[in-house]
């Protein structure tokens, strides 16, 4: 029966030509894509989870990801909903994915490639949230609220949502802080810890004030925090496999490519609008140009 299962194996092949189109371009390799409902950052354009790039909304993030999936034609792009607990989960199972909701933390090098976006806007200056209730218990005398100062306080109860990044600061204070830092949950959205702030569960948390806002946040107070602009820079992730690598540098290349765009000006003002207020604008302009000039930032 030999010379059947050759015959079988020929018409298969045969086959297999016959189904292909003279001409017709190879499949693309799929680039995947995390993403959240997080408004504003992060926010879908009909309240869905995207299928397409149109599908996303104009938030910082969401809208920043938009113009750079237009300038990678080379990938059929995808969108996958889940929390950032799942994400690293399917990563660490061998899941090649990329994430623009991930900050660089030195212990995510280990299973993530990083690279660089855009410089941090003002916009992203992380605050401390409380009840208007309690209001009276941060009082400063009219000084700028302090992380260090606040995590040494036992009189409060702060509450986080857990494996977030709030910038290189934050971040390292919370882990000097060890059994005294806040506890952590895990949370879908920042929206819900805020519900538990205005249901007083805890007397404050950390977020940015335009999430605040948009959470309709009269009965909130956001108090800045002289630690709130720790963010470096706005950075991008892949898993870190040989798929990733190829991933994080393609992105890296279509950063450059923007940056160099003699139309940047125009993308700028697609991407932030009328949000973008003249210190943005200036820091923008200052990273764009020296991304321009620069190799690549892959880690």
């Amino acid at each position: 029966m030999a010379w059947w299962r050759s015959a079988a194996a020929l018409l298969a092949l045969l086959a297999g030509f016959a189904s292909a189109q003279p001409g017709e371009p190879a499949a693309l390799p799929t680039l995947r894509w995390l993403v959240q409902d997080m408004p504003p950052h992060f926010s879908y354009a009909n309240g869905h989870a995207p299928k397409v790039v149109e599908d996303l909304g104009d938030g910082e993030i969401s809208g920043f990801l938009r113009l750079l999936i237009q300038r990678m034609p080379q990938y059929r792009h995808e969108f996958i909903e889940a929390s950032l607990p799942r994400f690293e989960t399917l990563v660490r199972q061998g899941e090649t994915l990329c994430s623009a909701l991930h900050l660089r933390k030195p212990e995510r090098l280990d299973w993530l490639h990083f690279t660089q976006l855009h410089p941090p806007l003002f916009s992203r200056q992380i605050h401390v949230v409380v009840h208007r209730d309690n209001l009276a218990r941060f009082e400063t005398q009219g000084q700028l609220l302090r992380l260090s100062e606040l995590l040494q306080r036992k009189d409060l109860v702060g509450l986080l949502s857990r494996d977030r990044g709030y910038g290189n600061q934050i971040d390292k204070l919370l882990l000097a802080a060890a059994a005294s830092a806040p506890a952590t949950v895990v949370t879908g959205r920042s929206m819900h810890l805020l519900t538990m702030l205005r249901a007083k569960r805890m007397d404050w948390t950390l977020e940015y004030p335009s999430v605040v806002d948009a959470s309709g946040g009269g009965d909130l107070v956001k108090l800045p925090l002289a630690e709130g602009r720790s963010t470096a820079v706005a950075t991008v992730a892949c898993s870190r496999n040989a798929e990733g690598k190829q991933r994080i540098e393609a992105i890296d290349a279509a950063v450059r490519k923007m940056a160099q765009d003699p139309q940047r000006d125009s993308w700028v003002r697609a991407w932030r609008g009328d949000a973008l207020d003249d210190a943005d604008r200036r820091m923008i302009q200052r990273y764009m140009d020296e991304r321009a000039r620069g190799g690549s930032l892959v880690e």
